[in-house]
């Protein structure tokens, strides 16, 4: 069991400050009864090592590790790896960071980040540790630098490499690309002397090119971006940076972003057939790391995501934040953009539902891009709890606005990942799945809760504690290459 001092919160060690080590369990003890109808991989990402030569200063610094929860006949089984990029084998040899993370750079002289301003490798890391899922039918980890590492989905061992075509370092993508049929769509910033936000398209057997381009004059930091059956959509926050900066690189990534009172953010909505920029619409000002859905009605189109006042939350999730026993994180909350396309103009915008959302999910397989999709799901944050991190499951009914939820004391879940039940018979007949902490013990468990009711059905025990990670994906072995 983990003991903390008072000066800490009971899930900062195991949950943001326990390194991990590589583990393969047969079967996990099981409490409740796991679905016969759920068979398939369970698939997450996320940090696994944040103390290297120093700690690292932030919840998206570290190097990545993937996890694997077998699920068949009822019995679960796991397997953890390290993914074996170059920035996780530098360390193995040197037991030093050599590689700059979102938040955290190496311990480099003044005129050691000199040079490498003007190196053509400049050691930003290639740790993937963000998200997964597939390109063709390869398995990658996405990560916010351009090189996506190809993992293998029984073994985890890491396979290779794909940096969309792009030799640049000058260069950031995303971390949730979106599928269309065969098609994977990705949008990666470009920076330097001309700056631009371009979308790019990989087909099955990895054959990239550029649909669209957007040139800009500071670019923003850009987490995700959204797509309708009509638009490539980018949310473009004031949340920027001057280039030199990041081309000069004395400063970890994200610290050369800054929040620019007074402008406004917009809206780049991009043909998906020409790639032409059809309307730029000017919003009050917001940050969001997710997309969740997009759609057209008629002349309108709809954008859901959430949202935020300012960037402060990303200020929030530095480490000495989150050790902090009064920490609150900054609360986004799940909100409807409504763009005029006919008048390229913002008809209107609301909060969908007043509950403090993360890691937004959504049946995407069934219902993305329709305007009849109903409920979304994520990680928020207890109304009487509020001093803590995430500790609660939301399910958000955006037709009515109201919001279900699973809690317990003491326990902090992870993003829910929903699993469709083979014979559904509505949008949420299903099963959730989710990593949670169980921070008293100090160890972790994989969560199977009812979609329609938010009622716990089965726990699946591990020996140890598993960091809180960002995202995941179930795939069903019957879809397995699909």
């Amino acid at each position: 069991m983990f003991r903390m001092s008072g000066r800490f919160p009971p899930y900062f060690e195991p949950g943001f400050r326990h390194d991990m080590e590589e583990l393969a369990i047969d079967s996990l003890p099981v409490s409740g009864e796991i679905p016969a109808w759920i068979e398939g991989n369970l698939y997450r990402n996320g940090p696994g090592r944040v103390n290297l030569d120093k700690p690292m200063a932030h919840w998206f610094d570290g190097l990545a590790m993937l996890h694997k929860y077998r699920i068949e006949k009822g019995k679960v089984s796991y397997l953890s790896r390290f993914l074996d990029c170059r920035a996780f084998r530098s360390f193995q040899e040197t037991g030093k960071m050599l590689f700059s993370d979102f938040a955290t750079d190496p311990c480099r002289s003044l005129f050691g980040k000199f040079m490498t301003a003007f190196s053509k490798d400049p050691l930003t890391t290639d740790s993937a540790k963000v998200n997964l899922g597939k390109i063709g039918d390869d398995f990658f980890a996405f990560g916010e630098p351009l090189m996506q590492i190809q993992f293998d989905p029984e073994t985890l061992k890491t396979m290779g490499s794909f940096d969309y075509g792009i030799k640049s370092s000058a260069a950031m993508t995303t971390a949730h690309p979106h599928r269309d049929g065969d098609v994977s769509y990705n949008l990666i910033v470009h920076y330097g002397a001309i700056n631009y936000y371009a979308i790019y398209a990989t087909d099955k057997a990895k054959n990239t090119r550029k649909v669209a381009s957007v040139p800009v004059v500071y670019p923003s930091y850009l987490h995700s971006f959204g797509l309708s059956p009509k638009y490539f959509i980018i949310a473009e926050f004031p949340f920027v940076v001057p280039s030199i900066k990041l081309v000069a690189r004395f400063r970890p990534f994200i610290e050369n972003f800054t929040w620019r009172k007074g402008k406004k953010a917009k809206f780049y909505l991009i043909d998906r057939i020409s790639g032409k920029v059809e309307h730029v619409i000017k919003v009050p000002p917001f940050f969001a790391f997710h997309h969740v859905n997009a759609f057209e009605r008629g002349e309108e189109l709809v954008v859901d995501l959430v949202a935020y006042k300012d960037a402060e939350v990303i200020s929030d999730f530095y480490m000495n934040r989150l050790s902090q026993c009064d920490y609150e994180v900054s609360p986004g909350t799940l909100q409807r953009f409504i763009l005029d396309t006919a008048r390229s103009t913002l008809k209107s915008h609301h909060v969908l539902c007043e509950e403090t959302i993360e890691l937004p999910v959504y049946d995407a397989e069934s219902y993305a891009g329709r305007p009849d999709y109903r409920y979304v799901y994520g990680c928020g944050i207890n109304k009487n709890r509020k001093r803590e991190f995430y500790n609660q499951i939301l399910k958000i009914d955006i037709n009515t606005g109201k919001a279900v939820s699973w809690h317990q004391a003491g326990f902090f879940p992870g993003e829910p990942v929903f699993v469709s039940h083979p014979d559904r018979e509505s949008e949420d007949h299903g099963v959730l799945l989710s990593a949670v902490l169980d921070a008293d013990a100090g160890k972790s468990f994989l969560l199977f809760l009812d979609a329609e009711t938010l009622k716990e059905i089965a726990r699946a025990y591990l020996p140890h504690s598993v960091l809180f990670g960002y995202h995941g994906a179930f795939y069903p072995y019957n879809k397995r290459h699909e």
